[in-house]
């Protein structure tokens, strides 16, 4: 009988104890950092168009929309048939003024031994030594006319300016561009994220902010100074940012702020009757109260969740 009597003391002095492992915190107001959410647009850090140098009909086309292209990369080919027969002519007119030249240049030599014959006048020498120097000059210009008519069918060559990605190409094999029209359009430079924020939230952003967002974390790189259509635009950079798709649109929580708040262990909330009670310590002893649990916040001690209604500073809330 006196080891059932030790028995039931020992219950007794358990339920009076309350459950194991409980503690008491005191509620004091935390910091949290107020988070925006909206959706960003990757960019590419530039997009630059390749287009033709000369006007003509488009018979090749080495890349399409989604495309892999380096800087100085052949992208198309333009042919003007004119240039082809442009270049004929020069080559027909290089070989007429060589033959003139030749020509010349015999005759020179013949006058110069009749000069030293005796057999003409030093005037007439002078005279063959003259066509002799335009003939020269006839070749000349001819292989420069070659050199311009050669180098505009080069010119021909579509070149990617850069490297990066094929966004569009607005041509089609076949049909006839002008001179600077775009073959393609590329992006490059890598990616970032353009977001558009309300401007009441203009005076909470900084430079170099964490954003966080579903492919990792961003940072704040810069922020416009012009506001458009009610819209700060902020430029965020991310590492490792895909640009598979340009334009896309990413869900980002952008800090915009802060605010004072009273949050609890996600444990020390009971939920009866749907009904969310939390148990205090205060001078009568031990009470439930119900409150209004928010979201759950990021605190310096963990996650807690915060507390809308029905506690107060200073409270000692018993933790389980």
């Amino acid at each position: 009988m006196a080891d059932r009597g030790w028995i039931w003391a020992g219950l007794a002095a358990a339920l009076l104890a309350g459950p194991a492992g409980a503690g008491e915190i005191v509620v004091q107001p935390v910091e949290v950092v107020e988070l925006k959410a909206l959706y960003g647009r990757v960019e590419s850090r530039f997009v630059v168009p390749g287009r033709g140098r000369i006007g003509g009909t488009l018979t090749e086309l080495a890349v399409a929309e989604g495309s892999e292209v380096t800087a100085g990369q052949v992208i198309g080919r333009i042919v003007d048939p004119k240039l082809e027969s442009q270049l004929q002519a020069a080559e027909a007119q290089i070989s007429s003024a060589r033959a003139q030249l030749a020509n010349a240049e015999s005759e020179l030599k013949r006058y110069e031994e009749l000069l030293a014959r005796g057999a003409t006048t030093t005037q007439k020498v002078d005279q063959v030594r003259t066509t002799v120097e335009v003939a020269r000059d006839g070749v000349t210009q001819a292989e420069a006319a070659r050199a311009v008519a050669g180098r505009l069918i080069a010119e021909g060559e579509v070149l990617a300016p850069a490297a990066g990605r094929v966004l569009t190409v607005p041509v089609r094999v076949g049909e006839v561009v002008m001179p600077g029209e775009p073959v393609a359009t590329i992006a490059g430079g890598g990616a970032f994220l353009r977001l558009a924020i309300p401007e009441r939230h203009a005076a909470d952003l900084a430079v170099g902010a964490d954003v966080d967002m579903e492919e990792g974390t961003g940072r704040i790189e810069k922020i416009y100074p012009l506001i458009e259509n009610g819209r700060v635009i902020v430029d965020v950079a991310v590492e490792g940012l895909s640009d598979d798709f340009i334009d896309r649109r990413v869900l980002v929580r952008v800090p915009v702020g802060s605010r004072q708040v009273l949050a609890v262990p996600a444990e020390a909330i009971e939920t009866r009757a749907g009904l969310d009670l939390v148990k205090v310590m205060g001078a009568a002893g031990e009470t439930e109260v119900i409150v209004v649990p928010g979201a759950v916040v990021n605190t310096p001690e963990g996650p807690r969740v915060e507390i809308l209604t029905g506690l107060r500073a200073g409270d000692a809330v018993i933790v389980p």
